[in-house]
């Protein structure tokens, strides 16, 4: 062999025998471990991963409750706790007497325990594996009481690990247990996950079985230091979790007791302080379906949520048994969804899923999860061992919950987001599908940002934008016109914005996205327009709507207002015109601040424009012609002009508008006071305008506006448009009937009134009506079908068909005379109504009000008017006044205090028979229409939540009176008349006197606390005016006096021949009778005087007459007829001077106080008149017959009361008392002061306790023993009821607490025997109120239709003080 081939040989020999460092050998590769080395070596088999992982969970943190976060934790961590927690439950399963789990997390210290009351372990020795039981369960791996699958459990274990595995990850692990079977107790410890078992403890035990295992984990597997607070936060929540989804068990951690009582309860925790898109707590929807199943369901703004147990174990991921009942909701809901989607989006099954979060708590025969760690639950739904179906109330109401409306909101959302996308993806240069835009030409082409949008306030306005563009040309301005106001979408719905075709036109047409940021000038490009001009009236609504607009790009898209993107047109208001001089104004304090120093106004021709389409074609061209003028930019001033528009338009905002308002009114006031000029905008000056500037100087103009014409005056109870129309009638002084459309016209020609006529015709309606619950003393006259309270005045007839005039007791409420006290406003150059008429007694009472303006709101009931007059002549005779209480003409039903300013009025309800009752009367304000449709026809037909109540009623009512006849069966009854029949057939409703709000007499807005305080200030005022009507009368009788005087002496001379006045110059004429010592007018100079201080134009045209005429003035001599001459007329002529000296020389010996008695004394004259008359015309009606000769017509029977029934007293309990004081409690915000309490003593009666009840008590139905604690005291049934505590003393002071049927004592004067029968007789002339009372309980109480079922008119008071201080 050569050597090269021996030396390769050599080498190859020496590289086999060379080993390889990273060789494994057989025995290293392939090893065998014990399974509890396996355990420890792959935790994440068993337990899942032991390292710390952060993911978003449901955890319960001390300070915030229950919290979705960002949490760090390792899984295996919170497995090993979370099987000893379940085993814990799951013995509840095995023992259903226990009642309670306890759980101490020792973070410190690193330990766990938990601890429960159920049967414990058996203390045996196992035979085969000859260990003690709960050493096997707990030391020895495989072992489990689950295996036996023919078995049906609904336990959480199942393979066999559990426990164990908290005991191999576990440096420290104790089982202590009790068994009462074997009465040991077993106590053992493992140390060192479980390598290392210390010896077991066994001892005799006699007492409550338990079960406690005490854990340290072997912190330094997880790969930490110790136990944080994310992890405690989940061991919390899972604590949290047992004690929801295991029934009947109480559950403690670290010694206190979850405040968790049901899985209901346990579903709050997830829903504190959530809300729905209204900001509405959001709406649960639960079920109890079955012992296995319980359901609850919300909606969801985050995607599909669910929350879900199965054997108390909670499964985060969900799985089948969440699925099974998210997908019956599903399928139900979607049906919904289908059939009002009509935006055409398509909406599948996991669409309408991610509206919803569902709760469930289930129990599953032997469940099987896709991992040890049993997140997710896999078994089969037909493997469940039993069913969850959903009802149909569950399901109507999982409709209503809020998730369709959500749904639906998405849809639209969706398909404007398309929209949106569409429209942005390309520049369009024209828009289709916009009716009634004039776009620009330049509009989103490469000029765009030269272009402005002119939005107009109607179509009208649209044609005077139109006829200007003709000056400034169409390529850079287009116009649309708006409809009304636009929405307020600060605190309007998704919805309502997606339903609003004036929002999405106008947005499209701008080429705006929803809540796109415009910060960057670059991004103004993308829009079609670069300036918005909003082009509206001058006038205060025209001031609204340019709020509305900016309110709404401010609330959506705020960083336009740094552009200076919006702008206004400004129109003139005003114009005056004198010969070729035209002066325009932009504003009224503008124009009023010009006139003021005109020294002849009465030369200039003035003309109003109310809307933009007063002007002219011409005028429209004049405007736009000179842009820089009427064209005003809005400039942003910085935070305080958003601070602004908030203030305007935010519901959150209303304490700080009330101060804004306040405000305003008390600066207006101060600058009259003192004669300075109110604050304008659009002065001569004005360029630019800040928001700031146009929120608290216009747009406060229209919100005080607002209240002025929603919200009633004190000094006579009207609104404006009330005022205008009495203002009319006044001036008419129609003695004829008139049409209401002709009336309506007529006021609005002759008071300017600037709005539609067709609110005006509703207004004349108004203060027509007289039915129940409307006027109690109507001002006009209704001649034909003004409304009925069969719909509350709604079914009235046409204006054009019915006929109004003045009622005659109108100007009793309103003497004639007053009139010149008066102060009148001036519109349009015209001398309108006055700012308040001033009435004899406060109208506002008497009529009551109502009225919702900005800010603020109003409702006042209805008072009886004869305790009013009554209580002005207490007043007039230095007394206080009576404290009253509502009263509605022609009710027969009663109202009872329940506390101060709250009060009940309640309907009349008779037991007929033991299955018939009868309603005769309803509450006010309840019409008898709508009492049927939406109280008895439920009751008749029942619901899908309540059963039918009653089996049929008829109706026998006519247009004034109530009478349905109902019956039911004995049994329903007898329930009905536990509960309160009232209460059943919802009989009774509140009324309160907590929103008193008036404009005071300087226009200033006042809330009043007490109906006495209302007619306290209207006393001090009234009392002013009638010394001001007595010094009137004083003068104006005085000057009529001297100008018969005059004139007497001048005719005596004249015929005695000592005065000539033929043929003789005008001057020396005048000079002569100057220097015989006759007057100049003296009428005539006294109203100069008094207009010395009245309004520019009475001025003017006093100088306009002065220039005529020089020195003194005796026309009133020289113009007298020659038939003066005659001895006829003399005598006549001095007795009219005596006669004005006689009625001189009265006045002034009569004080302002008899002035008013005397007015008083003629109106209720007139009042008993009126009223006799509607009496006889109702009680017996009339109709002639073919002779012409009257016929009077019967009413039937059927329509009257049954005279055989028993009337159910109004129940009244202290509970109800009591919920009035909480209710009152909780408005103010404060504890209820001693004094407010009082009205327990209010209710009762002055009579002594032991007073004799009487003999109709004989008649009641089962009557009861009265209550020790609240006896409740009735008066007898012809008197007001009155109710309080049995054991209050009789007060010295009180008031009336009840007041039952205002009819007047003749409207029971019928001749018909059954009605006296049933309305019963006055047994005493003097018109006072019974306190006779007798005791009863709170039960419900029926008496005899017999004893007076209607009481009588109340006019004087029966009471031992006349104080109203317990009041």
């Amino acid at each position: 062999m050569s050597a090269p081939l021996k030396s390769l040989f050599e080498n190859k020999a020496v590289e086999k025998t060379k080993k390889d460092p990273n060789r494994l050998s057989v025995e290293r590769i392939y090893q065998k471990k014990t399974q509890l080395e396996h355990i420890l070596l792959r935790p994440d088999t068993y337990i899942g991963s032991v390292e710390p992982v952060t993911q978003q969970l449901w955890v319960f943190d001390e300070d915030v409750g229950m919290n979705c976060r960002d949490v760090t934790f390792v899984p295996g961590l919170y497995k090993i706790f979370d099987e000893i927690l379940v085993n814990a439950a799951d013995n509840k399963q095995r023992d259903k007497t226990m009642t309670c789990i306890k759980v101490n997390i020792d973070a410190e210290n690193n330990s766990i325990s938990v601890w429960n009351n159920g049967k414990g372990i058996p203390v045996v020795e196992h035979k085969v594996e000859k260990v003690y039981v709960p050493a096997l369960i707990f030391g020895q791996l495989l072992t489990s009481s689950n295996y036996d699958d023919d078995q049906k459990k609904v336990t959480g274990g199942r393979n066999g690990y559990g426990a164990k595995l908290c005991n191999i990850f576990s440096n420290k692990f104790t089982v202590e247990t009790a068994c009462k079977e074997s009465k040991k107790t077993f106590k053992q410890t493992w140390y060192d996950n479980m390598g290392r078992a210390g010896e077991h403890k066994i001892r005799s035990f006699d007492g409550d079985e338990f079960t406690c295992i005490t854990f340290q984990p072997d912190l330094s597997k997880f790969k930490m230091q110790t136990l944080d607070k994310d992890t405690v936060a989940i061991m919390t929540r899972r604590a949290y979790d047992i004690a929801g989804a295991t029934k009947g068990v109480r559950v403690f951690l670290n010694g206190k007791r979850l405040p968790v009582t049901s899985f209901r309860s346990y579903v709050d925790l997830y829903l504190k302080d959530k809300v729905d898109e209204l900001g509405s707590p959001l709406v649960v929807v639960h079920e109890v379906v079955s012992e296995r199943w319980e359901v609850c369901l919300t909606m969801s703004e985050k995607g599909f949520q669910q929350v879900s147990f199965v054997n108390s174990i909670a499964t985060t991921k969900g799985g089948r048994h969440a699925d099974y009942v998210a997908d019956q909701v599903t399928s139900k809901i979607i049906e919904v969804v289908k059939k009002k989607n009509k935006a055409g989006v398509v909406v599948k099954p996991f669409q309408v899923k991610n509206h919803m979060w569902i709760f469930v708590n289930c129990l599953i025969e032997n469940p099987t999860f896709d991992s040890q760690t049993k997140e997710n639950m896999t078994l089969q739904q037909k493997s469940f061992g039993s069913t969850c179906p959903l009802s149909d109330k569950f399901i109507k109401q999982a409709n209503s919950c809020g998730i369709v409306e959500s749904i639906m909101n998405w849809v639209k959302f969706k398909a404007q987001t398309q929209l949106n996308k569409k429209c942005s993806a390309v520049k369009h240069n024209k828009i289709k599908g916009v009716p009634k835009l004039d776009d620009a030409n330049d509009a989103g082409g490469k000029n765009s940002n030269g272009c402005t949008l002119i939005l107009t306030e109607g179509d009208s306005a649209k044609t005077l934008a139109v006829s200007g563009l003709g000056v400034v040309g169409r390529d850079r301005y287009g116009v649309f016109p708006l409809r009304g106001k636009m929405l307020n979408v600060r605190e309007a719905t998704h919805k309502q914005i997606m339903d609003n075709a004036e929002i999405n036109n106008v947005i499209k047409i701008l080429g705006l996205q929803y809540k796109k940021n415009y910060s960057d000038p670059e991004s103004l490009k993308s829009l079609r327009y670069g300036k918005l001009m909003i082009m509206t009236d001058q006038d205060l609504d025209g001031s609204h709507i340019k709020g509305l607009l900016i309110n709404f790009i401010h609330h959506n898209w705020p960083s336009l207002l740094r552009h200076n993107f919006l702008e206004e047109f400004i129109t003139p208001i005003i114009k005056a015109t004198n010969k070729k001089q035209e002066l325009s104004f932009y504003s009224i304090p503008e124009f009023n601040e010009w006139k003021d120093v005109q020294p002849n106004i009465k030369s200039w021709k003035i003309k109003y424009y109310k809307g933009l389409g007063t002007s002219t074609s011409k005028e429209a061209k004049e405007y736009f012609s000179d842009m820089q003028r009427h064209r005003i930019p809005f400039k942003y001033a910085g935070p305080v002009d958003d601070e602004a528009i908030t203030l305007a338009f935010s519901k959150k905002k209303i304490e700080e508008r009330k101060e804004w308002l306040t405000s305003f009114m008390v600066n207006r006031r101060q600058r009259r006071e003192h004669n300075l000029p109110e604050e304008y905008l659009y002065g001569q000056a004005t360029k630019s305008l800040s928001y700031n500037d146009f929120v608290n100087k216009e747009l406060v103009m229209f919100s005080n506006s607002d209240n002025e014409r929603s919200l009633p005056c004190l000094v006579d109870g009207l609104k404006p448009g009330q005022r205008k129309v009495l203002f009319c009638c006044f001036k008419r002084n129609d003695k004829r009937e008139v049409k209401v459309a002709q009336l309506a016209g007529s006021v609005a020609e002759m008071s300017a009134y600037h709005h539609g006529e067709g609110s005006l015709m509703m207004t004349i309606v108004g203060l027509a009506q007289n039915f129940v619950g409307s006027n109690n003393l109507n001002l006009l006259q209704p001649q034909g079908q003004f409304g009925t309270r069969l719909h509350g005045g709604k079914d009235s007839a046409s204006p054009r068909y019915i006929f109004t005039m003045l009622s005659p007791l109108a100007r009793l409420l309103f003497p004639a005379v007053d009139d010149n006290l008066l102060k009148y406003n001036y519109d349009d150059n015209q001398r309108v109504e006055p700012e308040w008429y001033i009435p004899i007694i406060p109208t506002v009472l008497v009529n009551g009000a109502d009225g919702i303006g900005t800010g603020w709101a109003s409702r006042i009931p209805n008072f009886d008017v004869r305790e009013i007059v009554n209580n002005i002549h207490r007043m007039l005779n230095g007394e206080e006044p009576l404290p009253l209480l509502p009263g509605y003409k022609g009710f027969k039903g009663t109202i009872d205090q329940l506390m101060t300013n709250q009060y009940l009025n309640s309907g009349e309800v008779a037991i007929i028979d033991s299955t018939t009752i009868e309603i005769s009367e309803l509450p006010v304000k309840t019409w008898t229409q709508t009492y049927k449709e939406n109280v008895l026809e439920p009751m008749l037909n029942g619901t899908e939540k309540v059963q039918a109540l009653i089996t049929d009623y008829k109706e026998y009512h006519t247009d004034t009176t109530v009478r349905f006849v109902v019956t039911m069966t004995e049994e329903r009854l007898r329930e009905a008349e536990a509960a309160g029949l009232h209460k059943v057939f919802k009989l009774q409703q509140s009324l309160t006197c907590n929103s008193m709000v008036l404009f005071d007499h300087v226009g200033s807005l006042k809330k009043y606390e007490l109906v006495q305080d209302v007619l306290k200030d209207f006393f001090e005022l009234r009392m002013k005016y009638y010394v001001l009507r007595k010094d009137w009368l004083a003068g104006m009788l005085g000057v009529e006096s001297a100008k018969l005087t005059n004139q007497a002496r001048f005719i005596l001379e004249k015929i005695e021949g000592t005065l000539i006045i033929e043929n003789k110059p005008k001057k020396q004429l005048i000079l002569m009778l100057t220097e015989m010592g006759y007057d100049s007018d003296p009428v005539k100079a006294w109203k100069e005087a008094q207009e010395k201080d009245t309004t520019v134009e009475e001025t003017g045209d006093d100088e306009d007459k002065e220039e005529d005429t020089t020195g003194p003035d005796y026309n009133y001599l020289l113009n007298m007829p020659m038939w003066y001459l005659t001895k006829e007329k003399k005598e006549e002529l001095c007795k009219q001077r005596d006669a004005k000296l006689t009625e001189l020389n009265t006045v002034k010996k009569k004080t302002p106080a008899d002035l008013w008695k005397e007015d008083l004394a003629a109106f209720t004259e007139e009042l008993e008149r009126v009223e006799e008359k509607d009496r006889q015309n109702d009680n017996m009606p009339v109709v002639k017959g073919k002779a012409g000769k009257g016929k009077v017509v019967k009413v039937k029977q059927e329509t009257m009361p049954t005279p055989q029934g028993r009337r159910v007293i109004p129940r009244i309990t202290s509970t109800m008392k009591a919920e009035a004081t909480r209710k009152a409690v909780v408005k103010k915000g404060k504890k209820v002061s001693a004094s407010s309490g009082t009205f327990f003593v209010l209710l009762t009666p002055s009579s002594p306790p032991d007073a004799k009840q009487p003999s109709i008590m004989d008649a009641l139905s089962k009557p009861k023993p009265a209550s020790k604690t609240a006896t409740k005291k009735i008066p007898s049934f012809d008197s007001s009821d009155s109710g309080g505590s049995s054991n209050a003393p009789a007060p010295s002071k009180a008031a009336p607490a009840k007041r039952k049927a205002l009819d007047s004592d003749d409207s029971d004067r019928s001749s018909d025997d059954l009605m006296s029968r049933i309305k019963g007789k006055k047994t005493t002339k003097t018109k006072v109120w019974d306190d006779e009372s007798f005791h009863i309980s709170d039960e419900e109480v029926v008496a005899p239709r017999s004893k007076a079922v209607r009481a009588k008119k109340p006019v004087a008071y029966n009471f031992d003080s006349d104080s109203d201080e317990d009041f």
